[in-house]
């Protein structure tokens, strides 16, 4: 028979056990507590507090029990863990809004001789003849019956293999190519020239010397093409990647720091050479005589209301073009003492330079152009209240 002393020590070992046993689960209820999950066996986890859960006492009729302290002890941080949930669901929503504007654009199609069979991307119909078949978008590349191009929607998706340059290149165009709500020569352009020179005298009204401006204008250009080439292996997958690069360069490892130009003149010309090579005007020619016929108006107050509704005749990546460069030049006034930058000093400048007459004779352009100024003044003037 086994002895009393082996009994007792057995029995120890199984209350020991037990008391284990209770601490891990007396752990896993305030685990369960503090997020208000229902943790029982089969079901799946819930972020919404259970109704039978270690938070939730049981109610006697007639008897009030008071709530464990582990539930009020984890409450907050259980409120917390759900507010974060829940805050991350709400950015995941609202994603959507953050993203870069989907700005309409036509397609810019162009005749196109196509070498073997193609069929059209609009209709899925053949293209027949040897020569000048249809038409191919220079921007996206999609290729259509001449007939089709007249009907296919504006969602023309511009590819980097086709837009080869900055400079020179319609402005909705490269904000479609690279994803972003302004061109990246502007964005890149007024930051240097708001880090280190607002307080220059003559800021924008004194020139820099062209050949440095032409080499700024380059270097967008080119992006980070122009070491490949200087390479000796012409094999083909070399020069697929040198074409792949050429093709992607967008501009935005230009350096216009000033280790590489030290005159800020150099950077505002850039900046202007861009805007006077669009080939559509940042003021566009459509709405070139709403503008002009607006600066008629003797009235401030009228003007205003008026070149208020002349900017919704812009395309949305010309009108966000144009706010950001009026809120750079309305900081630029700031520094007038500094720089003797005035609103007026400044429309003189860029009114020619955004705006352009829609093949006006000379005389007449040359009209407008107190009318430019007074425009662009007024924009930089009013630029918290117009846009």
């Amino acid at each position: 028979m086994p002895s009393r002393e082996s009994y007792a020590i057995k029995r120890g070992k199984k209350q020991q056990h037990r008391r284990k046993e209770k601490k891990k689960s007396q752990k896993g209820s305030l685990f369960t507590a503090a997020l208000g999950l229902n943790a029982g066996v089969g079901s799946v986890p819930s972020l919404t507090p259970s109704r039978s859960g270690p938070d939730r006492v049981p109610q006697t009729p007639g008897l009030s029990k008071p709530t464990s302290p582990a539930s009020t002890f984890w409450q907050p941080i259980r409120s917390f863990a759900l507010s974060q949930l829940t805050s991350l669901v709400r950015r995941a929503t609202l994603r959507e809004s953050d993203m870069v504007p989907k700005y309409e654009k036509v397609h810019n199609f162009k005749v196109h001789t196509f070498r073997g069979p193609h069929w059209c991307e609009y209709c899925a119909n053949f293209m027949w003849g040897l020569i000048a078949q249809g038409v191919k978008c220079a921007d996206c590349g999609l290729n259509v019956h001449k007939q089709c191009s007249k009907v296919v929607p504006n969602d023309c998706q511009p590819d980097l293999r086709h837009v080869k340059k900055v400079y020179s290149c319609d402005l909705t165009t490269l904000v479609k190519a690279h994803n972003t709500k302004r061109p990246m020569v502007v964005d890149m352009c007024i930051q240097e020239i708001e880090a280190r020179g607002l307080q220059s005298e003559g800021l924008y009204r004194i020139s820099g010397f062209s050949e440095l401006i032409e080499d700024v204008k380059l270097a967008f250009d080119r992006g980070e093409w122009r070491p490949l080439l200087t390479t000796l292996c012409v094999c083909v997958s070399c020069w697929r990647n040198i074409t792949d690069r050429f093709s992607s360069a967008d501009g935005e490892k230009a350096d216009i720091s000033s280790n590489a130009y030290e005159d800020i003149n150099i950077i505002t010309g850039a900046l202007k050479l861009y805007f006077r090579e669009l080939p559509i005007p940042l003021i566009t020619y459509d709405a070139y005589p709403r503008f002009i016929e607006t600066a008629k108006i003797a009235d401030a107050e009228k003007r205003l209301e008026s070149l208020h509704e002349a900017l919704k005749l812009l395309p949305p990546a010309h009108i966000e073009t144009l706010r950001y460069l009026m809120a750079h030049l309305k900081r630029v006034t700031d520094y007038e003492k500094d720089n003797l930058m005035s609103s007026e000093n400044l429309g003189i400048v860029f009114g020619p330079t955004l705006m352009r007459a829609p093949e006006l004779d000379a005389m007449t352009a040359l009209n407008d152009i107190r009318y430019q100024r007074l425009v662009v003044e007024t924009l930089i003037t009013n630029e918290d209240v117009l846009f």
